[in-house]
């Protein structure tokens, strides 16, 4: 698959000429008590304070993010697109702070599956994906459903995982359906209905147990 750049140059960064400002969330009740906030959070400067809350408030990974990180070198993938984990056992732990990682870990992550799905032509154009749809993010001109801004990426930017909630992914080198042993390697990235449905989403014949 050939990429081509239409946001990004491929000598500069993927948000040169945007601009990000530092801001604060707060969800209050009636009465002025705060039950959330969060300060000195990044965003683009573009943002409306709805689009900045909303990100703060529910796509922020709270805890499990190493202030560190480490690759983990993996042959034949490119070095960018390398997977990451807490530099040490001892790497204090904290949460995301900025859209930039969350733009990072979603983009890096798709980039990564379809590097090794064998979907790009060249790795430029892996890097292309990769720039592009961190710029359309950052700018609102893409965006995924909610699972994916709360699961995807997890495991490749940090290392974050858990045991597995039951879903299930289709395996790129066989095409078979594999039920997951992880909960982020191979997340649940679509949960989302207009109708009520009667299953629990991840357990044995639930509606939504297919992941990606």
């Amino acid at each position: 698959m050939k990429i081509e750049r239409n946001f990004t140059r491929k000598s500069a960064d993927a948000y040169a000429g945007l601009e990000f400002v530092t801001t604060s969330s707060e969800i209050k009740n009636p009465d002025g008590t705060v039950v959330f906030s969060l300060k000195n959070i990044e965003v683009p400067a573009t943002w409306s304070q709805v689009a900045s809350d909303v990100i703060a408030q529910k796509y922020f990974r709270k805890a499990g993010v190493p202030t560190e990180l480490k690759p983990v070198k993996e042959a034949g993938v490119p070095e960018f697109l390398w997977r990451s984990v807490a530099a040490s056992p001892s790497t204090p732990i904290t949460g995301e702070t900025s859209s930039k990682q969350v733009f990072n870990r979603l983009a890096g992550a798709w980039a990564y599956w379809g590097w090794k799905g064998g979907y790009f032509s060249t790795e430029e154009d892996a890097r292309a994906y990769y720039d592009e749809m961190r710029h359309m993010l950052a700018t609102q001109r893409a965006a995924p459903n909610s699972p994916q801004w709360f699961n995807t990426g997890l495991h490749w930017a940090y290392g974050i995982d858990g045991p597995s909630q039951g879903h299930h992914y289709v395996d790129y080198k066989t095409g078979k359906l594999v039920k997951s042993k992880s909960a982020y390697e191979h997340p649940q990235p679509h949960a989302c209905f207009i109708q009520s449905v009667s299953d629990d989403l991840v357990n044995e014949g639930g509606y939504g147990s297919v992941g990606a």
